[in-house]
Formats: C-alpha cells, structure tokens, sequence
C-alpha cells in the first residue's frame, strides 16, 4: 500500500465518500464532530463539476448527514445503505427488524457503566465505547449475545464502536447507486475509514466496475490505496478538481 494515489478525475468517475473518519474528524461522540469550512463548498464544487456523480455512503442516518451537511442535499446512502436518496430525491428504505428488543438487553450494561452510548437508528443500534475503552471486550460480548437472541442482524466492530445491524451493507448501496444516473457507466472511486466500508471496496474494485478504493488511515484493508487523514481526502477531491478546471 502506498500514500500516494493518482487523482480523482471529476470527469470519468463516480465518487463515494464516507462521512466520519473519511471527511470529518473523529469525535469522542457522534454529535461533536466539527466540520471543515471549506467542506461543503468542496462537496458543491464537485457535485456540480461530476454532473452529480457524488454520493455520501455512511452509518449515519440521512438526517444527521444533511444537517451536517446542510444546505447541501446530496445523494446519500444512510444507516449502510437501510435508507437511500437516490440523485432524483427518491427516499428508498430497505426492510429491516425492530431493534427495540435489542435495546432491552444492553441498557443494563449501559446504566451500569459511565462512558458507554447507545444510538438508535432505523433498524440498527451502536454501542460506543470511546470513553469506556477498557469496556470493549465487554461490549463486544454483551451485542454478540444480544443478537443472537435477535435474528435479523449483523454484528459490525468499527472505531470504539460496536452495531448490530440489518444484513445491508456500503457495498449494497453502491451497488445501487451504479445501476442509475449519474453514476452509471462511470469509474467508481469509493474512500473510507472503517471496517464497515470494506464491503463498499469490494465492490468498486471488482473486475466489472475496475474501480478504486481508497482507505483512510491504518490497518488492514482490501483498498489499494491509501490516504493518511480526512485533511488529505479534502487535498486529493480538491485537485482533482484543480485539474478539471486546466484540463
């Protein structure tokens, strides 16, 4: 692997980001991120420049990312792709089981123990465990037995993070974003962080698409390529860009 990657080409490909760890910063909570400035005038500048070929594919869910995001309406995949907008404004949910049962079982762990959070999203609940790290066995235990119980779900360690959710992954969405205007027919490039967007690499580099991932930061990954932090995602969408505009 290697630090350097040859330039998103705004004109050929279609892009995939992910949101935290990939664009923003990591947060000791979810609703502490802070946003770059030149963010969202980046995020415009692109879509405008790709005819639309842009798209947000994260474990948020639609609403946190558009208010993150906002004024911004992008075509996003939210919850691993459990709900996705499409380019046209179309809002497509995927089926997914109740989580509320699930919830049930961990409050206890989370009462007990100062530090831990549980998010409830659409059909799939994080435990984070950023400032409870020594918890992480525990944790990992404890949603391991919950949803053994509770048919239905995937099991999903990332970044002081551990989520039950439905059997819907990143790659899933991108997928379905490939089949539609405007992504179809173009190169996909898709950058992530995490574990949870190995299932999006997968995709994109197949033999069908010949495609890009790129992963953020260390440890193992199917990516070919490799960026340090979300400050030289931002440099890398930036000159690819710059080039558009010479080219």
């Amino acid at each position: 692997m290697t630090e350097q990657t040859r330039p998103y080409d705004v004109a050929a490909d279609a892009l995939f980001l992910d949101f935290d760890g990939t664009l923003v910063e990591l947060a000791p909570q979810p609703e502490e991120i802070v946003v770059p400035p030149e963010l969202i005038t980046l995020l415009q500048r692109l879509q405008a420049a790709s005819d639309g070929a842009l798209a947000i594919v994260s474990g948020r869910p639609l609403d946190q990312l558009d208010f993150f995001l906002a004024p911004l309406r992008l075509p996003a995949a939210g919850v691993h792709g459990v709900e996705r907008r499409s380019a046209d404004g179309r809002i497509i949910e995927q089926p997914v089981p109740d989580v509320h049962h699930l919830r049930e079982r961990l409050l206890p762990l989370v009462h007990a123990h100062t530090g831990l959070q549980l998010e409830l999203k659409r059909g799939a609940l994080a435990l984070h465990y950023r400032h409870a790290a020594h918890l992480e066995r525990q944790c990992v235990r404890a949603m391991s037995e919950a949803i053994r119980h509770e048919p239905g779900f995937t099991l999903l360690h990332g970044k002081m993070v551990v989520e039950a959710k439905p059997h819907i992954n990143k790659g899933d969405a991108v997928l379905a974003f490939l089949q539609e205007a405007p992504f179809r027919g173009r190169r996909p490039v898709f950058v992530g962080d995490d574990v949870t967007d190995e299932a999006g690499f997968a995709v994109v580099q197949t033999e069908r698409f010949n495609g890009l991932g790129i992963k953020v930061g260390g440890g193992p990954t199917l990516a070919r390529q490799r960026l340090a932090d979300p400050g030289a995602v931002l440099a890398l969408l930036d000159q690819g860009l710059a080039l558009r505009a010479t080219g």
